[in-house]
């Protein structure tokens, strides 16, 4: 155990930020938008692309349904029409397209009963639909079309009475004319872990459940050769490896801990600190974040597949089991924190939320580590699960360079500067990857803060900030619909040979604004 003293803190304290001007390679331009006008309801989630008729398809989880949008002229984007998922289940989740195939994921009235994926053709003709785990909550493509990928959250009910196996669905639709009405679909389950040893950074908390009932899948992505999936397993800090043509699991990666103490890794735990810099106070703290990514992504560099995860971190809640709590409610151990009177003051950690479900290693009631939800990060690994590069506190520190005003704001309303500080702070939520005149960029949502930062990810090992644009308006009224793009929860990006402008394009589901925005993307001369 590591032992934390106030001396490493204050020391701390006169960290300044980093330079963010950026590599200059490609710039990211807004040219067009459309809007739901629906406010905070997910009614913009999940994008997918048909570069044959040049329409999107997104996902509208408020009406549960696809809105389908003709972006022949992004700079106008036009609903073509809307396709209706009530008649199979309680909500859209999720939404791919390929070659001609529209797949969704819908989950059931009832969220621990199995859900359904539901196949359309381009123009929201119904064709199939099959049944997949409890709570389908993203699903993908194989590069090749063979497969749809379905991760199935299998969240319990709120009161624990009913906790479904966390699962991901293999649905092979083979070769041929009826490959879709001739589906077969398989699963990819943990019931061969519930025995085994796993990782101790792989968090298996839920009352009374079992490895395969506490696993919950959230995001996956795949292999250029389509043989080989990754799952990130957001509440359990892990990730799990599928053989797609066998429908197994091969592996579970715990993704270990990060070190908020050291270099490089500093955050603002605080919503109470302005007579510190004026709110902005990014140091390093004794404390550990826990990775909890949502979205992941895959690219290859050198002949080799690195994924890359946006670490948004997750806390259960539910009637009969909440795991949050405020450092300044806990016991903290006087020998692991001897300044734990000063740590609790509620300008410095006593505001920040952490989990209960780690930190009292020796069971003696009190807390020797302290754990929070969340790397404030984007990280890199390799395809076993090894981390090469860690963003560290770089979102909070260029998001403080360039726009100390509204630093860590909530999405949902602006004059809401640093209120996210003491929980997961600017929160990168979505992530996607593209080849631009053959260098490769990662393009990273911030939930809370909104916008998207770009990395050149064409060194894994040593990425380089390009840009952070944000098309919010500080000065509107997020519910009023006067605020802009609010909340990315999806990224798709569209590479040139398949834009309809010729040059490549990232369009972004804003589930808070409720809108859809279009970005083209431009090498600088």
């Amino acid at each position: 155990m590591i032992k934390h003293s106030i001396t490493c803190v204050l020391a701390a304290l006169s960290i300044t930020a980093p330079s963010f001007a950026g590599k200059k390679e490609i710039t990211l331009t807004q040219i067009g938008r459309y809007t739901t006008g629906v406010f905070a309801a997910g009614a913009c989630e999940i994008a997918a692309h048909d570069p044959k008729t040049q329409r999107l398809f997104v996902v509208n989880a408020a009406s549960s349904s696809v809105e389908v949008i003709d972006i022949n002229n992004p700079a106008a984007p036009t609903l073509v029409k809307v396709i209706d998922l009530t008649p199979y289940g309680d909500q859209a989740n999720s939404v791919d397209f390929h070659h001609g195939v529209l797949a969704t994921a819908v989950q059931a009235e009832v969220k621990t009963n199995p859900g359904k994926v539901v196949f359309f053709d381009a123009d929201g003709n119904f064709i199939n639909s099959v049944e997949v785990g409890a709570l389908p909550d993203m699903l993908t493509y194989t590069p090749d079309g063979r497969y749809v990928l379905v991760a199935n959250e299998g969240e319990p009910a709120s009161d624990y009475s009913i906790d479904p196996e966390g699962s991901i669905s293999v649905i092979d639709l083979k070769r041929g004319a009826d490959r879709v009405t001739q589906a077969d679909v398989a699963t990819a389950g943990f019931g061969s872990f519930n025995l085994g040893t796993l990782d101790s950074s792989v968090r298996i908390f839920g009352p009374g459940a079992t490895v395969a009932q506490d696993l919950e899948p959230e995001y996956i992505t795949v292999s250029h050769d389509s043989k080989t999936a990754w799952v990130t397993l957001q509440e359990n800090n892990a990730l799990a490896i599928v053989d797609i043509r066998s429908g197994e699991v091969l592996d579970i990666v715990g993704l270990g801990f990060k070190d908020h103490s050291l270099p490089g890794n500093a955050f603002d735990p605080s919503d109470r600190d302005s007579a510190v810099n004026g709110g902005i106070n990014i140091a390093n703290w004794p404390v550990y974040g826990m990775y909890l990514p949502d979205a992941i992504a895959s690219f290859r560099a050198k002949g080799r597949t690195y994924l890359i995860t946006a670490n948004e971190g997750d806390a259960r809640d539910y009637s009969a089991f909440a795991e949050e709590a405020r450092v300044s409610s806990l016991s903290l151990d006087p020998t692991a924190f001897p300044n734990g009177a000063f740590l609790k003051n509620n300008a410095r950690l006593g505001r920040l939320s952490v989990t209960k479900t780690l930190g009292d290693s020796d069971g003696d009631g009190d807390y020797d580590a302290l754990y929070s939800f969340g790397g404030r990060s984007f990280s890199i690994w390799n395809a076993d699960g090894s981390l090469v590069f860690d963003s560290g506190d770089d979102l909070e520190q260029l998001t403080a360079a360039l726009l100390p005003s509204v630093f860590n704001s909530d999405h949902e309303s602006n004059g809401s500067r640093d209120t996210r500080s003491d929980n997961k702070g600017p929160e990168p939520e979505a992530v996607t990857v593209g080849e631009v005149k053959g260098e490769t960029y990662a393009f990273i949502g911030l939930e809370r803060m909104s916008g998207i930062v770009v990395y050149n990810v064409s060194n894994p090992a040593a990425p380089e900030f390009v840009q952070y644009v944000n098309p919010r308006d500080f000065a509107g009224n997020a519910a009023a619909g006067t605020a802009g793009d609010l909340g990315p929860e999806g990224l798709h990006f569209i590479p040139n040979s398949e834009s309809p402008t010729g040059d490549a394009l990232l369009v972004v589901a804003n589930e808070i604004s409720g809108s859809v925005s279009i970005y083209s993307i431009s090498k600088v001369k």
